[in-house]
């Protein structure tokens, strides 16, 4: 049994939806309050001289759309293009302004429905990521489900610097 202390808020209410995700062998979840649609993998426009997480821009209803593999921001190898291969369309604030990014996953799950009280906070070591970057982690019977941070994970800051980084 938890302590007050140690329970992880998710949301002030008791449940939150998470759209849920595969990339390689690991299962991820993302608020799916942050998410627009998801598309099939294609048309993907590759960019010279960007960094590895980059993979190029999609031309979505006329609209330029970066896209960024997530596994490799997540520092894990690139993701290999299968069957089931989609790109997760998200919406993210930055500084009063609206963005749109497209996110490489190897698979798409379904949404969940997840109380606060089954996710735990995120481990000080051992999921082999930046502990920002963790919301925290759901139970979902005997599964594990990484909680993403979206603003965290894809911060436009951050992403900003490591395209920056990569000139110096």
């Amino acid at each position: 049994m938890k302590t007050p202390a140690q329970t992880v808020e998710v949301n002030s209410a008791s449940k939150q939806q998470f759209l849920t995700f595969c990339i390689g062998s690991e299962k991820f979840g993302m608020a799916l309050a942050q998410t627009r649609e998801v598309i099939e993998y294609g048309g993907i426009t590759q960019v010279p001289l960007m960094p590895a997480f980059l993979t190029g821009v999609i031309n979505l209803r006329g609209e330029v759309v970066p896209v960024i593999d997530l596994a490799v921001r997540l520092g894990r190898p690139p993701i290999e293009i299968r069957r089931r291969t989609c790109i997760i369309i998200v919406e993210m604030q930055h500084e009063g302004q609206q963005f749109t990014l497209g996110l490489l996953a190897d698979s798409v799950y379904e949404v969940l429905e997840i109380d606060a009280d089954a996710v735990d906070p995120a481990p000080a070591f051992g999921a082999n990521l930046r502990a920002d970057f963790i919301l925290g982690i759901a139970r979902q019977g005997e599964e594990f489900i990484v909680l993403l941070d979206a603003d965290r994970t894809l911060s436009l800051r951050e992403l900003a610097k490591l395209v920056e980084a990569e000139f110096d």
